[in-house]
């Protein structure tokens, strides 16, 4: 196949029915956050190469699109969504609101090794609160969290939480928590042998000293907030010391949402902060937020079938019966359209009857209109269901009512 007509491996086209459910949840999504009062903000694709690199850990860098433009100008595509709004926090600092709380869902790229589940350009979802060091922000982030995974429907999910100062209290290095961070993926034993590996020769003693830890002040009084908003410790967040979280900015409380079904499926995770943005603006400025793994939530949705069963944004199809009736079938469409009822109108006044039905029902429109020169006369439509193919007779009023 000519390349030309192929999209490049690690990256996908969304088509409508596709592209309908992602709205979907974004929508979910966003009810949410703006009833915690998260604003949003959009970066560009593109960012100086300088602000970008040394951002993430030395790994991250590797996954970087980073190029040359026209003007021989260094620059690449964002690798995450945290360090342009570090970017811009320092470029807007006395334009905006402290603490500053804003969502935003774009794409990002990393040059990774494609396999399943795992594409170059995918979108992020994050929510994040800039200037607060109060526990009530860290508190915040993860309620808002749970709550639009419930406005989605997914009740088994579960906050891990942790603080990063807990492994500098047990004395890890960098390099070791890394490896701790593969405790779901590997198992205690798989942990155990790597920090053995990489020279700690009493790994499972202090693996045992690590687990054994208790939550820090902080941690305590987030999880209390927890508690008092309704959320259930065991059931809906607990305490996990082995939770590291990769990246190296994060700098106490962390936390990572699991799906608790049995699939262990991470669908969000982040964290606090406090020192990314002073590398921008020159000084400390406390920050806290969570990513979401869209593509992760979209499969754990449809597999729990949780998503709309829809593949069109139009709602009903308006026939042309023949061209005499054409006039009365643009009124008819904007008729419903002005009531909201998503409507489409057939765009070709020749077509036969059996054509426009077969449109509607590849794109997965639900009810067809036919209204002819006997229905235009009488001022009644025949409205079909497409999905139980049934049909009756009703009158435009009717009509409205029956399709609201």
């Amino acid at each position: 196949m000519n390349t030309t007509m192929q999209t490049l491996k690690g990256f996908r086209d969304f088509l409508p029915a596709s592209a309908i459910k992602r709205d979907f949840v974004m929508g979910k999504m966003k009810e949410i956050f703006a009833l915690y009062g998260f604003d949003p903000l959009e970066t560009p694709a593109l960012e100086y190469a300088e602000t970008l690199l040394g951002k993430n850990g030395g790994e991250a860098d590797k996954l970087l699109y980073l190029f040359e433009d026209n003007g021989k100008r260094k620059i690449g595509l964002r690798y995450d969504q945290t360090v342009p709004l570090s970017r811009v926090i320092a470029q807007y600092q006395n334009d905006l609101p402290i603490p500053f709380k804003r969502y935003q869902i774009q794409p990002v790229w990393r040059a990774e090794n494609t396999q399943k589940g795992r594409y170059r350009e995918f979108l992020q979802c994050d929510i994040d609160t800039i200037g607060s060091n109060d526990p009530l922000s860290d508190t915040e982030i993860i309620a808002c969290t749970l709550r639009v995974l419930q406005n989605l429907g997914l009740n088994n999910v579960q906050c891990l939480i942790n603080d990063r100062t807990i492994f500098d209290m047990c004395n890890f290095s960098k390099k070791e928590i890394i490896i701790i961070d593969k405790f779901d993926k590997i198992g205690r034993d798989g942990v155990i042998e790597e920090l053995k590996k990489n020279g700690m020769t009493d790994a499972e003693r202090r693996l045992s000293v690590l687990e054994s830890a208790k939550p820090t002040e902080r941690l305590l009084m987030i999880m209390q907030q927890l508690k008092t908003q309704g959320f259930t410790s065991g059931k809906d967040f607990r305490f996990t010391p082995t939770i590291a979280r990769g990246l190296d900015y994060y700098t106490s409380t962390i936390f990572e949402i699991k799906v608790t079904d049995g699939t262990n499926l991470s669908i969000a995770g982040g964290g606090r902060y406090d020192e990314l943005i002073g590398q921008f603006s020159g000084t400390g400025v406390p920050a806290v937020g969570i990513a979401f793994g869209f593509d992760r939530l979209m499969e754990c949705l449809d597999e729990k079938r949780l998503l709309p069963d829809i593949s069109s944004s139009s709602k009903v199809l308006v026939t042309i019966c023949a061209p005499e009736t054409v006039q009365q079938n643009l009124i008819t469409s904007e008729t419903l359209r002005a009531k909201g009822i998503p409507t489409e109108l057939y765009l070709n006044a020749n077509a036969k009857l059996e054509k426009q039905l077969k449109y509607a029902d590849k794109k997965g429109i639900p009810y067809v209109i036919i209204q002819g020169p006997d229905e235009v006369k009488n001022n009644t439509v025949q409205l079909k269901n497409m999905r139980e193919r049934t049909s009756k007779l009703v009158t435009i009023d009717t009509l409205i009512t029956e399709l609201t």
